[in-house]
């Protein structure tokens, strides 16, 4: 890839942009934790953020293309993947969904408290990220 800042750049974007979307809220705040190729499973990574969504934030319908595990911190969350009932997730709740999986719902199940949960996602590598 001739500008691989760009697609690092298209990457974080595509990341962000769903968590800043509900009208009239703060966006989620996401910060990074980890990022390491797998060993033993090549053009594999293994991805660690942290989300904390405001009171009443919530982010649109998205895919992650990747096998994602949550697990609740603090506030309660509401999650759904479609085809799947929507849950109601609280302080040590987890959460799936599969590499093909649409997350329909990801929402503060508060409007008065922040919500705040870490997610694992193992995923194919990203060009930009390669050897990390």
């Amino acid at each position: 890839m001739k500008h691989p800042f760009a697609c690092l750049f298209l990457i974080s974007t595509l990341v962000a942009v769903p968590l800043a979307w509900s009208e009239g809220k703060p966006p989620a705040k996401v910060e990074q934790k980890l990022l390491r190729d797998l060993a033993g499973v090549p053009g594999k990574q293994l991805r660690m953020i942290t989300v904390e969504y405001p009171p009443g934030g919530s982010s649109p319908p998205h895919e992650h293309h990747a096998q994602v595990a949550v697990y609740v911190l603090e506030g309660s969350m509401r999650m759904q993947v479609k085809g799947q009932d929507p849950v109601t997730l609280g302080p040590g709740d987890t959460f799936y969904e599969g590499v093909n999986d649409v997350h329909v719902v990801s929402a503060n199940a508060s409007d008065t408290k922040p919500a705040k949960f870490v997610v694992f996602l193992v995923e194919d590598q990203k060009p930009a990220e390669a050897g990390k």
